[in-house]
């Protein structure tokens, strides 16, 4: 079955043709090539972005997730307001909650200086 791919011409085209190269190298069951647009920190990152959204949708509270998101950090209870791990977590949620609301199509788009 045939398929079509339309590629809007502006300054985001490079980006959108990268992103339809890859999407017909899957569809030819090839690997596709490495992905730049995305540091492996960034992409660790954003995994745990989206982890912490998860858990913000089952209720749970900022310090259950940086416990579980943080094992090696002690958190006790009197300090929690001034930990940074809370920062750290509450950063994770809004980034993550920024994404699924409709920013992750920026992670189509190669990095640009404004």
């Amino acid at each position: 079955m045939p398929l079509a791919a339309v590629v809007l011409l502006d300054d985001d085209t490079p980006d959108r043709l990268e992103a339809v190269t890859r999407f017909w190298t899957g569809l030819q069951h090839r690997p596709a090539p490495q992905d730049d647009r995305i540091t492996p920190q960034r992409r660790r990152r954003l995994r745990q972005m989206l982890r912490v959204v998860d858990a913000r949708d089952e209720d749970e509270t900022y310090r259950m997730i940086a416990e579980v998101m943080f094992p090696q950090h002690h958190i006790e209870a009197a300090s929690w307001v001034g930990n940074p791990v809370r920062e750290t977590t509450i950063r994770l949620a809004r980034d993550g909650a920024k994404l699924v609301r409709g920013g992750y199509r920026m992670l189509l788009r190669h990095p640009r200086r404004s």
